[in-house]
C-alpha cells in the first residue's frame, strides 16, 4: 500500500494541491449535474393528478408513458455507457441534462397525448446520459481504494434531487399550473448545465495532471496492463467485451436485478403494503417511507466507507451481508403486526439502510471488475439489469397482491434478498484488477 507520505514525496505541494483542487470540484460538480437530473425526472409524479383532470388521460395511459420511458431508460444507460467509456464525460454529461430540460419544457406546452408520450420518453433518453459520464469521471479522479466513499458521497445527488423537487413542485402546482412544474425547473436545469459545462473537466490527464494511478502510486502496474494504460485508447469492441465477457460483472448486474426488485417494491408498493398488510394509518404510512428514504442516505455513505477502509476495496462482503440481514428484517416486517407500529418503523429503518449499500456498491464493483476503460459500460450494463428488476417489481407486485395476497409478495422479497445475497457472495474475494495485481507485485 503506497502511504500518503510517500505519495507527496513524489509531487510538489502545490500538484497535489492542484490534483485535489480538481477532485473536489469534479465531485460537487457532479452532485449538482445529477441532482438536477432527478428535478426533471421526479417533477412528473407531483403533476399527474392535473395533468389527468386537464387533458382527460387516464391511469393506463400514464402507466404506458411511464413503462416505457423506463424502458428507454434501462437500454440507454448501456447504449450510453459505451458511449461514455471512449467520450469527454463533460460534453455527455452536460448534453444530456440541456436536451432533458429541453424536453420538459416541450412537456409544458405539451396537450396531445402521443406528443405528450413522445416527449417524456426522449426525456428519458437523454436522462440515461446522466450516469454513465459520472462513473467515467469517479474511476478517472479516484483511485480503487476511496472510490466507494466516494461514490456514495455522490450518489446523495439522488436524495438531493428528489427531496427538492418533492418540496417544491406542489407549490408551482398550486401558483402557476401543472405545465410549470415541468417548464421552471426545466429553465432552472438548463442554467445547472451551463454551471456543469464550466465546472466539469474528463480526466486529470486532460489538465495535464498526473493521472490517478500516479497519484496513488499505481502507475508501474497500470502502466504494464492495457485496461489502465491511459496511453492506449481501446476499440469500442474491446471496451464492451472488458465489460460484458467478465464474469463478475455478470454477477453484479444479476445481484442488481434482485436488488432492485426489493428496493422498489418497497419504494412503489410500501404504503399500500402498510395500509393493507398491516392495517397502518395514511400518515403512519408515509413516516415509514420517509424513514425508508432518509436511512438510506446514510446506508449508502456508511457502506462505501466501510468497502474502502474494512475490506481494501472488496464490495462483494459488505453487499452480500446487507442484503442477507435485509431478508431476516422482511420477515420480521412480514409477522409483526399492526398493533406494533415502533417495531414497524424500525424495520422500515434499518431495510432503508440495508439497500442503499448493495445499490450503491454494485456499482462501484462493476467499474472495479471492468477497470476504468470500461466502468460506464459495465455500471450501464448493471444499471440496465436493475431497471429491469423496476419493471418486473411492479407489474410482479400488483400480480401477486391480487391473485395471493401480500404474504406471496413478502416471500417474493424475501426470496430476491436471497438470490442477490448468494451473486453478491460470489464476488466475496473479488476487487479492481489493478489492486490485485499490485499485491501479486
Amino acid at each position: 500500500m503506497i502511504t500518503k507520505k510517500k505519495n507527496k514525496s513524489q509531487y510538489s505541494d502545490s500538484c497535489n494541491k492542484v490534483f485535489s483542487y480538481w477532485r473536489f470540484r469534479t465531485l460537487y460538480s457532479m452532485i449538482i449535474g445529477y441532482a438536477a437530473f432527478y428535478l426533471i425526472r421526479q417533477n412528473f409524479s407531483i403533476a399527474i393528478p392535473a395533468i389527468c383532470q386537464e387533458l382527460s388521460i387516464t391511469k393506463a395511459d400514464i402507466g404506458i408513458v411511464m413503462s416505457i420511458a423506463a424502458i428507454l431508460y434501462g437500454v440507454g444507460k448501456c447504449f450510453f455507457g459505451v458511449i461514455g467509456d471512449r467520450s469527454n464525460a463533460r460534453y455527455v454529461m452536460t448534453i444530456g441534462l440541456l436536451m432533458s430540460a429541453v424536453m420538459n419544457i416541450f412537456m409544458g406546452f405539451s396537450s396531445i397525448i402521443p406528443v405528450f408520450a413522445t416527449v417524456w420518453a426522449l426525456n428519458y433518453c437523454f436522462q440515461s446520459m446522466g450516469w454513465p459520464p459520472c462513473a467515467r469521471l469517479l474511476t478517472h479522479w479516484y483511485s480503487p481504494v476511496e472510490i466507494g466513499t466516494k461514490w456514495a458521497i455522490w450518489n446523495t445527488s439522488h436524495q438531493i434531487g428528489s427531496a427538492i423537487i418533492v418540496s417544491v413542485a406542489p407549490y408551482i402546482l398550486s401558483c402557476f399550473g401543472w405545465r410549470y412544474v415541468f417548464i421552471l425547473p426545466g429553465i432552472f436545469a438548463i442554467l445547472m448545465a451551463i454551471l456543469v459545462f464550466n465546472r466539469l473537466r474528463d480526466t486529470p490527464e486532460s489538465l495535464k495532471l498526473p493521472s490517478v494511478e500516479k497519484m496513488t502510486g499505481l502507475a508501474s502496474v497500470a502502466q504494464s496492463k492495457k485496461w489502465e494504460n491511459d496511453e492506449v485508447r481501446l476499440t469500442y469492441p474491446e471496451t464492451i467485451k472488458m465489460a460484458l465477457c467478465n464474469k463478475m460483472v455478470w454477477c453484479v448486474g444479476l445481484a442488481n436485478f434482485f436488488v432492485y426488485i426489493c428496493r422498489m417494491t418497497f419504494l412503489n408498493w410500501g404504503p399500500t403494503m402498510l395500509l393493507e398488510s398491516k392495517g397502518s394509518s395514511l400518515a403512519g404510512a408515509g413516516f415509514q417511507m420517509v424513514a425508508f428514504d432518509v436511512a438510506s442516505v446514510f446506508g449508502g455513505l456508511c457502506a462505501g466507507y466501510i468497502s474502502d477502509k474494512l475490506f481494501g476495496g472488496r464490495r462483494g462482503p459488505v453487499s452480500g451481508l446487507c442484503m442477507a440481514v435485509f431478508g431476516i428484517l422482511v420477515a420480521i416486517l412480514w409477522h409483526s403486526t399492526g398493533d406494533d407500529p415502533l417495531l414497524s418503523t424500525i424495520c422500515f429503518l434499518c431495510l432503508g439502510f440495508l439497500i442503499a449499500g448493495p445499490q450503491i456498491l454494485i456499482g462501484v464493483a462493476a467499474a472495479d471488475f471492468a477497470s476504468k476503460k470500461a466502468a460506464a459500460t459495465a455500471s450501464g450494463f448493471t444499471g440496465t439489469l436493475g431497471y429491469a428488476g423496476t419493471a418486473l417489481a411492479g407489474v410482479g407486485t400488483g400480480y401477486l397482491a391480487d391473485s395471493y395476497g401480500w404474504y406471496a409478495v413478502f416471500v417474493g422479497i424475501i426470496g430476491s434478498a436471497c438470490a442477490a445475497a448468494v451473486f453478491l457472495c460470489l464476488t466475496w474475494k473479488n476487487k479492481a484488477k489493478i489492486l490485485t495485481d499490485a499485491e501479486k507485485r
